[in-house]
């Protein structure tokens, strides 16, 4: 069952269908969306970036990431926050105060919080693969101790999903945020991905040197996000001091954007967006063909009505792919757009408070009921 809170938000005009025209639609999308492929430079974290809302240490340092510890008490049920490896830092999930992934789930109760704090590729990172990314994932469960609660934002959903399809005995519940499982589904984001040139990613890897550099990117910048933007995405009004505070904010964070590996980039444009393997049930993951009727663990589903990256069919579409029982899938849509659904007041204050009950919830009555 659906839950909405709200009619759909217009959205804007959709990327152009024109491949000629995908560099400047691409820019445009990703810019709303948060997406990957307007990387525009390194950014490793230190203390040139903003700071965290929430205070936090470091509990690993790999290859691929930071594990963010975030937690209040060494007791209780564990939630490893999964970030999108994306255009920006994982501050997506920690942005301000009301406004932050983390914050809102340890109000909620939830007091081990864990984040996956991604690092921007260097030259000596183009070769690193998703399988890459999913063992070290692995290797943050192991340091955590499993089962842990997975919540996958955007990019990260996927990654989570697939990982909790490889290893279903170390997920005991699963969070999917706007998370992109099904390209089938048409959205903006799988029209630019099927409507590219296949030989434009190729380039983009090559002249970044085997990553995807910012920097080649930049070229292509149309246009800096608008106050409406912003205020649509943090969903409250920026004319006061504390709204002119968040713009700052904002602002700069939207500086703070990170590279991908080469080889990383293409697994996802081309196994993931183009032939869409993880829906379709051929995605080799760490030497293993996944099925993501092996997930099986409670799954809670989160989709902006305005989102138009992924839209809330295609979100939402990912519980018929699963082998959880229906009674253990929720579902709820929001109105707001993609970045909302991380960074908005609304959703902060209406379905994050909710998808923390439902990770305290004993879900033994529902199992009973449904057997």
């Amino acid at each position: 069952m659906v839950e909405k809170s709200g009619k759909p938000l217009v959205g804007s005009d959709g990327p152009a269908d024109d491949p000629l025209l995908w560099p400047f639609a691409a820019a445009r999308l990703a810019m709303d969306a948060c997406f990957w492929w307007l990387e525009r430079g390194p950014a490793e974290q230190d203390a040139t970036n903003l700071p965290w809302t929430t205070p936090s240490t470091v509990a690993l340092e790999l290859a691929t990431m930071r594990l963010r510890d975030c937690t209040r008490t060494r007791s209780g049920q564990p939630a490893l926050v999964c970030a999108p490896y994306a255009l920006h830092r994982a501050l997506i999930a920690d942005f301000a105060p009301g406004h932050s992934v983390v914050q809102s789930l340890q109000n909620g109760g939830i007091d081990r919080v864990y984040l996956t704090d991604w690092r921007s590729a260097s030259p000596d990172m183009r070769y690193l693969s998703i399988d890459n990314y999913l063992g070290d994932l692995n290797v943050a469960v192991d340091e955590i101790g499993a089962p842990v609660d997975l919540v996958g934002l955007c990019q990260g959903g996927w990654l989570s999903l697939l990982y909790a399809a490889r290893f279903p005995a170390k997920v005991r519940r699963l969070v999917l945020v706007g998370a992109p499982v099904d390209l089938s589904i048409d959205s903006a984001l799988s029209r630019l991905a099927r409507n590219a040139p296949e030989a434009l990613y190729d380039q983009l890897v090559a002249r970044g040197g085997g990553n995807v550099s910012g920097d080649e990117m930049l070229r292509f910048w149309t246009k800096a996000p608008s106050r409406d933007d912003i205020a649509a995405a943090l969903q409250r009004d920026l004319s006061d001091e504390e709204g002119a505070a968040l713009l700052a904010r904002f602002d700069r964070w939207n500086t703070e954007t990170l590279n991908l590996p080469g080889t990383y980039y293409l697994e996802i444009v081309n196994r993931i967006f183009r032939e869409n393997r993880i829906a379709g049930g051929n995605f080799t993951a760490l030497g293993r063909e996944v099925d993501l009727r092996d997930v099986k663990a409670p799954v809670f589903l989160l989709a902006g009505l305005d989102d138009d990256v992924v839209p809330a069919r295609q979100a939402l579409a990912t519980a018929g792919l699963l082998g959880t029982p229906p009674a253990f899938i929720a579902a709820a849509s929001e109105p707001s757009n993609h970045l909302g659904l991380f960074m908005g007041a609304r959703t902060h204050a209406h379905a994050w408070p909710r998808i923390a009950v439902w990770l305290r919830d004993d879900l033994s009555g529902v199992l009973a009921r449904s057997a």
